[in-house]
């Protein structure tokens, strides 16, 4: 339990206040509102659509229109909380889900909140996000964190969350064979979250070899080098595409035996054909995968009990003022994740 300090009227915050122009000044702190809590975020992940945003200034229909607070990944103390929740909570160390979905709409009101059309979600315009000192959060969304998990490993939480929410929708079971396409930290996690759910074959397919190498030491029993050729036809049960290019959702589809599911994750390109005679002729089901459901319980039982380990992964530690130039390094081939300590 860490001591709770006073919160102030204001904080400091990094503003993307344009494409590639990050800007750190001061905001007034957010308030809790009922049932929330106030979070003082220590560890906040760097997500490929933090940078994907700081870029391009928009991902897909996402358009920043005005100056916006970046980033999801969240873990930290609870600095104060809003009306309704226990005033004891103060002090605790959480990770957070970052979706604050409507709670009665029929996608929440049946178990798919991450489909809610009024959901916000923190660091996607207009909603402003966790680089900042403070961050107002669903108090039942603030997930308490066992006292032996560094804050920079319940950051990676929300990724990880991302890996077992793929997996779950892959029917990964016991005995299962996986093929992850694309070794970033969505693939090697999912590729970690697969290995836990009990598959036995788990191919991580990437043309990096750095990428593989770190693949193999997180679940993979196997990697593939898209140069060396091809990938075994009707092998698999299940592919989780984590590129979304063209050549790996056409391999992957290939390598799907008859009835096998593909769960599409990546978005590196907005469009891509499909063979739709194979996925007809061989009864294959598409899943495309919107964050995750009631996934952090999972995570956090994962990464406590070292079925799955994910502070390897962290490649570097800044500061917030420090952000603009990690976005620059994102890209690096040698970075897997950085993590932001606010």
């Amino acid at each position: 339990m860490t001591i709770p300090t006073p919160v102030p009227d204001s904080m400091r915050a990094a503003f993307l206040d344009a494409p590639r122009q990050i800007v750190v000044r001061e905001t007034p702190t957010p308030q809790p509102g009922p049932h929330e809590v106030l979070v003082r975020p220590t560890s906040v992940g760097l997500c490929g659509s933090d940078v994907h945003f700081w870029e391009h200034g928009r991902v897909g229909d996402l358009v920043v229109e005005e100056p916006l607070i970046l980033g999801h990944e969240v873990a930290g103390v609870i600095a104060a909380v809003g009306e309704g929740v226990d005033p004891g909570r103060v002090g605790e160390r959480v990770a957070v889900d970052p979706q604050r979905p409507c709670r009665r709409c029929g996608y929440c009101l049946g178990g798919r909140y991450n489909l809610c059309r009024s959901v916000e979600f923190p660091s996607a315009p207009p909603v402003h996000g966790a680089f900042a000192e403070y961050l107002a959060v669903p108090a039942d969304f603030a997930f308490p964190l066992p006292e032996d998990m560094s804050d920079d490993e319940a950051a990676l939480l929300e990724p990880l969350s991302v890996g077992i929410a793929a997996v779950r929708k892959a029917d990964v079971v016991p005995g299962s064979r996986v093929l992850v396409t694309g070794a970033g930290p969505i693939g090697v996690l999912t590729a970690a979250a697969a290995a836990a759910f009990g598959a036995t074959e788990v191919v991580v397919s990437d043309p990096l070899a750095s990428r593989r190498q770190i693949a193999l030491r997180h679940g993979a029993t196997a990697v593939h080098d898209p140069a060396s050729g091809p990938l075994p036809e009707e092998r698999f049960d299940a592919l989780v595409d984590a590129a979304g290019v063209q050549a790996t959702v056409d391999g992957g589809i290939r390598a799907l035996r008859a009835g096998g599911t593909a769960v599409v994750v990546g978005m590196g390109s907005d469009r891509v054909d499909l063979d739709l005679f194979r996925v007809q002729s061989h009864e294959l089901r598409i899943e495309g995968l919107f964050r995750y459901v009631d996934t952090w319980p999972t995570a956090i039982a994962l990464v406590s009990s070292g079925r799955v380990e994910v502070a390897s992964l962290v490649s570097d530690v800044v500061g917030l003022d420090d952000l603009d130039a990690a976005m620059r390094r994102n890209g690096d081939p040698d970075v897997m994740k950085i993590v932001v300590r606010v």
